[in-house]
């Protein structure tokens, strides 16, 4: 469901206040070269600070509209899972064909500079063909899990897309006007609305001044099959920056088509 309005449309030019916020966002990823995860900077992520709950407006209006939003079938959603664990299963063989392969070229390089008749160039060649008899069974893993990753996603695309369009439309209906909506509490509550996007270390800094009073932090993030989306309250006074930090402990993750 679509609930993003142009910052254009509804900001008007704020006058910058004596208090900083400061965001950082950081979550949690799997880790490409060893088990486990790793932390992943978002950068270039627009990050807003709003001066009232812009879900509770949508919810409202939603209410006030009296047809609810088309929901995701169950069907699709466990479709959709299916699609994703056998992406992982690609991933991760096409993770281990990379390895044997890299494994193989660092072999051969050292090889290559050995005496054949040596010890060390016996013990490193049997090393090379272990490695080499593994080569054509993680290629084939590869395409194997390739072509079924394929065949479930094809199978989802023109579902998710027909749920995607029926949601968007509902959108459109059920909140028409709400950017008026949104300068309208601005401009009673009398508090800034600004925004700031993050730079390469995944921190918003200096963008985000504003009057002391009670914001939420509104930001989100697209992943391959879901979005992380934060809308968090907080209570902005003056004296030193107040810093944030967005992670996925503290987004809602929400499904996307």
């Amino acid at each position: 469901m679509r609930r993003s309005i142009p910052f254009a449309l509804i900001l008007a030019v704020a006058a910058c206040g004596p208090a900083e916020v400061v965001v950082t966002m950081e979550i949690d990823v799997p880790n490409p070269d060893a088990e486990g995860t790793m932390q992943l900077a978002l950068s270039d992520i627009e990050v807003q600070l709003i001066p009232f709950d812009r879900d509770v407006v949508f919810d409202s209006m939603a209410t006030a509209y009296g047809t609810p939003e088309p929901e995701v079938p169950q069907d699709l959603i466990e479709q959709r899972a299916e699609v994703q664990a056998a992406q992982a299963e690609w991933d991760a063989a096409t993770r281990r064909w990379a390895t044997i392969r890299d494994t193989l070229q660092k072999l051969s390089g050292v090889l290559e500079t050995l005496n054949r008749g040596s010890g060390d160039y016996v013990v490193l060649f049997r090393e090379f063909n272990d490695w080499d008899s593994q080569l054509g069974a993680a290629e084939r893993a590869q395409e194997r899990t390739f072509a079924a990753f394929d065949a479930l996603q094809q199978g989802t695309i023109r579902a998710s897309d027909s749920v995607r369009v029926l949601q968007d439309n509902w959108a459109d209906d059920a909140f028409a006007g709400v950017g008026a909506v949104f300068a309208e509490k601005q401009s009673v509550l009398g508090l800034d609305w600004v925004m700031d996007t993050t730079d390469a270390s995944g921190v918003a800094r200096g963008g985000l001044m504003v009057k002391p009073g009670q914001y939420w932090i509104y930001a989100r993030y697209e992943q391959a099959y879901t979005e992380l989306y934060w809308n968090l309250p907080i209570t902005v006074e003056g004296g030193e920056p107040l810093t944030v930090s967005l992670t996925r402990s503290n987004a809602q993750e929400r499904i996307k088509l």
